[in-house]
Formats: C-alpha cells, structure tokens, sequence
C-alpha cells in the first residue's frame, strides 16, 4: 500500500523537520515547504493526502493558501499556529480547515489529529448492492424509499425532501453508507464532530433520537441500537 503524503508547511525549519520526523515513524511521507507560494506549487505537483499549515508564513500567509486550496480542492488541511484564542481557531475553520493544532504540541496528539482527520476524509468503505438492497457511490446511498445525498445534502423519502440539518444528515449517511455495522458512540463522535469535540456522548443519542423522529418505518430498513455498544444502520 503506498503511504499517505502529508504536506507541511512551515517556515520554522526546526519545527517543520520535527513534525516530518514523527510523521515519517508513523509511516507517512512528507514533503516540507516554507512559504505560502512555494506550498501551492506543492500541493498541485505533490497532490498530498494531507496539508500541516501554518498560519504566519512569509508572503501569502496560511489563511490565504487555505482559501485558495478550496476553489479546487477539499483536502484536508490543519492548521498549526501559537495563536491560541478562540477567534483564530474559529477564523482558521471557517476559512476551510479541518482541525487547528496550537503551538507548542504533543507529538503524540499532533499524529493523533492527523490520522483521525484523515479517517474522517475518507470515502466510505463500498456497499455490496446485491446484498444490502441498496445503491451506492461517493456521493449518496440509496434504499427502499429513502436517498441519502451528501453531495447537495438533501434527504428524500418517498420523493419528499425532509428537513434535516447537516450533522444530521452526515450521521445518517455514514451510517447508511455501512449498513449493519456497529459504530460506538465514540467512533460516532470522532468521526462526525472531530478529534478535539468538547461533548459527551448524549449528543451522539440526541441526534439519532432527531433523526429517528423525521424517518418513517420501514420494514427493509432501520437506525437501530444495539444495547451498551451504539448505533447500527440495520437492513434486512
């Protein structure tokens, strides 16, 4: 299997070895860069699986690479910066980040967001139609009365839309997009709502709960829990 490409970019050479070298141990390859116009140039020509941005970089800085990443592309891209306050990291994920590590970091938690970033970013394992009585692609996941989209979100039963707000209808596509398979409130939770959620896990159940309110019944299919362990897209 070839190895996943992580992008960083810092102008900090120590730092950017630093974080090369942990990410090298866990099996990744790397490619460093240390300004915004270099980074773009990289990230066309190396086509990475992930981007470690920095915020203040010389020239265009980290909020514009970010932004102009996004016209194309939906790589995912964390932000590492010593700018701590809450208005940053709010700034930094709406500019398109994924995540935003604060500097100085462990480099354990550092591994540890980039994996989970990257298992959120993946395309859901395929469906096996003939068995499941479903369709599928990237993009939607289709059963007996019920299309989940996550291209354009929208949720139809029976040809009518629901009104179903994003986290929502991302939890019931993950889930649909797995039938039968038992995810735990956590996994749910890192998943959906990222590594550094501030929760707990009844916002898992009252999601599913709003869900389970707006989908009819349907005897092919059903969001079901499975006692002491999470949730399951049953289908029979």
């Amino acid at each position: 299997m070839d190895k996943q490409k992580i992008l960083i970019v810092d102008d900090d050479e120590n730092i950017a070895e630093l974080i090369s070298l942990y990410l090298m141990k866990e099996c990744f390859e790397t490619r460093i860069e240390g300004n915004g116009e270099n980074a773009l140039h990289a990230f066309h020509e190396y086509q990475p699986d992930l981007i470690l941005l920095d915020i203040m970089l010389p020239g265009i800085d980290g909020y514009e690479v970010c932004s102009e990443i996004r016209k194309s592309s939906q790589v995912p891209i964390i932000f590492l910066s010593a700018k701590g306050e809450v208005f940053d990291k709010v700034l930094g994920l709406k500019m398109g980040a994924d995540d935003y590590i604060m500097k100085p970091f462990d480099s354990n938690e550092m591994v540890a967001r980039v994996r989970a970033v990257l298992r959120r970013s993946q395309p859901a394992a395929p469906v096996n139609a003939a068995a499941t009585n479903a369709a599928h692609t990237g993009d939607y996941v289709e059963y007996d009365g019920l299309i989940v989209n996550i291209s354009n979100y929208t949720t139809t039963v029976n040809g009518h839309t629901l009104d179903m707000p994003p986290k929502e209808l991302e939890l019931l596509y993950f889930l649909a997009s797995q039938p039968n398979q038992v995810f735990t409130r956590e996994q749910l939770l890192d998943r959906l709502w990222g590594y550094e959620y501030i929760g707990d896990t009844r916002t898992v159940d009252v999601h599913v709960k709003r869900i389970r309110e707006k989908l009819p019944i349907n005897p092919n299919w059903a969001l079901t829990t499975v006692w002491g362990v999470g949730y399951k897209f049953e289908v029979s």
